[in-house]
């Protein structure tokens, strides 16, 4: 079968060759974005006069018959017509005749796939904004749950200082918000419309850009041709914020791991995700959170296999831009499934409260405590922190705590001391007192919340 672009050619592909130079194999994703483009073209066609009302309406009844073929997932796709465009372009002419081709007067396949991406990322941008919503406000619920649960806050993972877990997980809220706001933002810059760039400099024919953008739901216009077919950056911002958002979901997954282990007991995940050992009949494992830090890579992979193909582009539009679809596609799927696995894995985690807080009780978190204890009775904090830091020392030798040292020992250090270092040391005084705006302290975690509830 001659290719609908093949005038020009007296000569035929090999079968392998057309293959590799088709993308049809995943372009097909954009059935539905190119058919409500199409939809759009051609009734401003009609309303132009560049094609007869009758015309225009013939051509809009065959999109609608495959329109509704796609979304029963009837129509049939062929290699030989490589893409997309030409696979429904030969299927509208199958369906209406040769007045099918009359459609592609005044566009180009250029402004064509750019439309299809712009419809179809602007779609899954919001899908993938409702879903970060959710996430965040099962953040907040879990961390209201657990206000007043005591864990060690680490640096280096070395035990630090004891805080909240709540504390902890509105961290994470934190970092989701600024995504959300990251991705929301975008939005301005994939809601432009290119049809009507043609296939770089526009076209002589009157055509009326404000009105097919403005059927197609878009708030503005490419206003250079050349820019409209060629930019990709809606695409690279879309795959940079899904880079960041993905590593903070990765960052959670790993503690989410290392709280499973045997050796924290934190917390435990529900069945549902989890999976369990070919060989060793007691292991359950936390995959879905492995898999998440996984697919991380995929994504970041994503970006860079973008940017790597761009970087050296001349314009307006080369077949090197047929890149830029997998990666997209890929990401949008790799981070929606991403974001309901953690919704549904925190909402059902069993949280081990008395394991967290006993955890706060065997170390030495509490030092800085002491520290801060001898500073209030007028000790320089630089001569408390030596203090704190030879009793430590000791106590590590001993195999005792600061909360173990008799008051006769420390009084013994410096007379300051006194019988209420003692509550002093304990994780809940030290948490609950922690009330600086934004510290751990259980009245400002409440605040958080309060204000995370607001915003949500």
């Amino acid at each position: 079968m001659a290719k609908l672009w093949g005038g020009r050619f007296d000569g035929k592909n090999e079968a392998w060759i057309d293959a590799f130079g088709a993308s049809i194999p995943f372009d097909q994703q954009l059935a539905k974005q190119d058919i409500t483009g199409s939809l759009a073209h051609v009734k401003m066609l009609g309303a132009t006069g560049i094609i007869t009302i009758a015309e225009a309406d013939k051509i809009s009844a065959g999109l609608t018959v495959l329109a509704e073929k796609a979304a029963n997932d009837e129509l049939v796709f062929t290699i030989e017509n490589e893409d997309i465009h030409l696979n429904l372009e030969k299927m509208l002419h199958d369906e209406i005749g040769p007045v099918a081709g009359k459609l592609h007067t005044a566009r180009s396949r250029n402004d064509q796939v750019a439309t299809d991406m712009h419809l179809y990322l602007k779609e899954h941008l919001l899908e993938i904004i409702e879903k970060v919503q959710h996430f965040r406000g099962v953040l907040v619920n879990k961390a209201e749950e657990h206000v007043e649960t005591i864990m060690p806050g680490y640096t280096h993972l070395q035990h630090a200082q004891p805080i909240s877990f709540g504390h902890h997980l509105m961290a994470y809220y934190g970092m989701l918000t600024r995504d959300q706001a990251r991705l929301e933002e975008s939005i301005k810059r994939v809601d432009i419309s290119p049809l009507g760039c043609a296939a770089l400099a526009g076209t002589t024919f009157p055509i009326d850009r404000e009105m097919t953008a403005a059927d197609l739901g878009f708030n503005d216009l490419y206003m250079n041709s050349l820019d409209g077919v060629s930019d990709r950056d809606f695409i690279l911002e879309f795959l940079s914020n899904s880079s960041i958002l993905m590593m903070h979901l990765s960052r959670f997954c790993e503690e989410i791991i290392l709280w499973c282990s045997h050796e924290f007991k934190f917390v435990e995940l529900t069945d549902t995700f989890s999976t369990g050992s070919s060989i060793m009949p007691q292991k359950k494992n936390p995959d879905m959170a492995e898999l998440i830090r996984g697919k991380s890579g995929r994504v970041f992979g994503d970006l860079v296999g973008l940017l790597t193909v761009i970087k050296g582009l001349p314009l307006a539009y080369n077949k090197d831009l047929q890149e830029d679809k997998e990666g997209m596609f890929d990401t949008v799927h790799t981070v929606a499934t991403s974001l309901d696995i953690m919704a549904g894995m925190i909402d059902t985690m069993k949280v081990n409260t008395q394991v967290m807080h006993d955890a706060t009780e065997k170390d030495f978190s509490n030092a800085t405590e002491l520290a801060d204890y001898l500073a209030t009775k007028g000790i320089p904090f630089r001569q408390a922190h030596e203090i704190v830091g030879k009793l430590v020392l000791d106590c590590t030798q001993k195999g005792i705590y600061l909360q173990d040292v008799p008051l006769a020992d420390y009084q013994a250090i410096n007379s300051v001391i006194e019988e209420d270092i003692y509550d002093t040391l304990s994780s809940k005084t030290a948490v609950t007192r922690r009330h600086s705006l934004g510290g751990t302290g259980f009245d400002q975690v409440k605040k958080q919340i309060e204000l995370a509830k607001a915003a949500l």
